[in-house]
């Protein structure tokens, strides 16, 4: 399986597992909700569809007559055809959000990843974020290097479209920064509401068992004793 189709099947796995789709839906969803997709075809769409199928992941289900009659004009008999996720299919996609590789760091596939963060594991995102940022700015240090080494043999537009490709990495790296940071705070106010609620609960069981007074009651009088 090459990269560019192993992200298609992973944004379709993605899209089918907050509703079923047929076709015509799943590609304007591509195309409008991921960016990296704008270009591609039913020629690619439905081939990756079939493959799904073949795999156990997505079941074929016949459409409502509504939107056969929406969307048969626009993509012929193929939009009689639902794809829905099975369990296999959700069991999969799980599987390929926790992964966290250097594929994943990669232009196409960390756009792919970062649209379906809203499902993904806090833990995951955070090093999908960090292994980003750590890929650009490896990008960047080789794209300074190679500026230094060859800035006066560019002429003034070559040399404007290199500091303008560099611009665009430092602000993606300024973004992935406040990305990670918001994460972290998340997670810091996580874990002291948990801490908090942990001794809130911890006080409470510690003064179960205290006797309590009614209002109306005198203060006890310490030369009582202890009461009975």
């Amino acid at each position: 399986m090459s990269r560019r189709s192993g992200i298609l099947e992973f944004a379709v796995l993605g899209l089918l597992r907050e509703s079923p789709m047929h076709g015509y839906e799943l590609r304007k969803r591509l195309n409008t909700s991921l960016g990296v997709f704008r270009a591609f075809s039913y020629g690619t769409l439905y081939p990756c569809l079939k493959t799904l199928v073949a795999n156990g992941w997505l079941i074929e289900e016949a459409g409502s007559a509504s939107e056969d009659a929406l969307a048969a004009p626009l993509t012929g008999r193929r939009a009689k055809i639902v794809y829905r996720l099975t369990a296999e299919g959700k069991e999969h996609f799980e599987e390929l959000l926790s992964q966290t590789g250097p594929d994943a760091y990669e232009d196409e596939h960390f756009a792919a990843r970062f649209a379906f963060f809203g499902q993904t594991s806090r833990d995951v995102r955070m090093r999908v974020l960090e292994g980003r940022r750590s890929r650009l700015e490896e990008r960047l240090e080789k794209m300074r290097a190679s500026l230094a080494r060859t800035r006066e043999r560019l002429d003034d537009y070559t040399l404007e479209l290199q500091r303008h490709g560099m611009e665009s990495v430092e602000r993606e790296v300024r973004w992935l920064n406040e990305l990670i940071e918001s994460e972290r705070a998340g997670r810091d106010q996580h874990r002291s509401s948990r801490e908090g609620s942990a001794q809130q609960d911890s006080t409470s069981g510690e003064s179960a068992d205290l006797p309590r007074r009614r209002e109306n009651d005198p203060p006890p009088d310490p030369s009582d004793g202890p009461t009975k």
